[in-house]
């Protein structure tokens, strides 16, 4: 089942998100888990039923707080559809508005029985157009946030003029090159053509967008490419040695890699210290070069250049 994260700073708008999600008719059967349900305030004329913690919505959406920890949730609610107790085909999750998603994305890496029934689909950045350079001002987790996001809804746009949006995404886009950013008020979106990311799994392209700086205060965001064959067994090594090293520092990295060892391409993805590998489809007519987005704090970009070269 996909797995999609929904995160963003206090007030950027996460809750309107999700009472879209629960309550407008986008055809998807949808588990929506969060902190606390009070602080959400749906329309009891939307729910068809309760039991014990789980409501069921009239969109078929069910709504659920993370009862003791994440894990115990995930198989509780794994065990409710399997028993027919409860259907449904993806799930949501809200992080709290000061959380870096990292450590929940990790845990779909490290229980076998999550990581054998879910897979993450993605990750949803809300940002609150009006107020993000003061919530940057205020720590890092607004910037942790957009690192980790692979679609970033730049919200309540109504309260800024165009020049200001225009400045804003470059910004953004600065601090995050891969993901895409979509304008909105009251984070009014296609929430099915929202929840289609698949970002775990293999693209046909790395899709870079273009971006004016790549430097933003702690956060670093660089792309790393090579024309010459990487030996696999070479970039293992380094990236074993780099994750036990920088692992806490490294917010998102994801690449292909052209390899000597094979004639398919290998797409890979990482989180803090875990990450995976896997062959691809074969290379085609596209020119064969190795792309790697690495998204992190305080990192060495000359650093990073020469040690990749050096797995050639």
């Amino acid at each position: 089942m996909p797995v999609t994260i929904l995160t963003g700073f206090l007030g950027s708008g996460k809750t309107t998100l999700l009472n879209r999600i629960l309550s407008e008719q986008h055809g998807q059967k949808l588990a929506v888990i969060v902190n606390e349900i009070g602080k959400i305030g749906i329309d009891h004329k939307l729910i068809v039923n309760v039991d014990e913690e789980i409501m069921e919505m009239t969109n078929g959406c069910l709504c659920c707080t993370v009862r003791e920890d994440l894990l115990i949730s995930l198989k509780q609610l794994l065990q409710a559809k399997r028993n027919n107790e409860a259907q449904f085909d993806g799930m949501v999750i809200e992080t709290t508005g000061l959380a870096n998603p990292g450590p929940i994305i990790q845990t779909f890496f490290l229980d076998p029985v999550i990581q054998d029934a879910y897979e993450i689909n993605g990750i949803i950045t809300v940002v609150d157009a009006f107020h993000i350079e003061k919530h940057f001002t205020k720590g890092l987790e607004a910037k942790e946030q957009l690192a980790f996001a692979d679609k970033i809804l730049l919200n309540k746009t109504d309260l800024i003029v165009q020049e200001k949006q225009n400045e804003l995404q470059a910004l953004l886009q600065s601090i995050n090159p891969t993901a895409e950013i979509i304008p909105t008020v009251t984070c009014e979106t296609n929430i099915k053509d929202l929840l289609r990311i698949q970002t775990f799994r293999t693209r046909d392209t790395l899709e870079i967008r273009p971006h004016y700086s790549e430097h933003l205060n702690d956060v670093t965001t660089f792309v790393l490419r090579e024309t010459k064959l990487i030996d696999l067994h070479k970039f293992n090594e380094w990236m074993t040695a780099v994750v036990g090293e920088l692992g806490e520092y490294l917010y998102r990295y994801k690449g292909i890699l052209y390899v000597k060892q094979t004639d398919r391409r290998i797409v890979f993805q990482g989180v803090h210290t875990l990450f995976a590998a896997s062959y691809d489809r074969e290379w085609g007519e596209e020119k064969r070069v190795s792309e790697i987005v690495i998204i992190g704090k305080h990192l060495n970009r000359e650093w990073f250049e020469e040690h990749f070269r050096n797995c050639t």
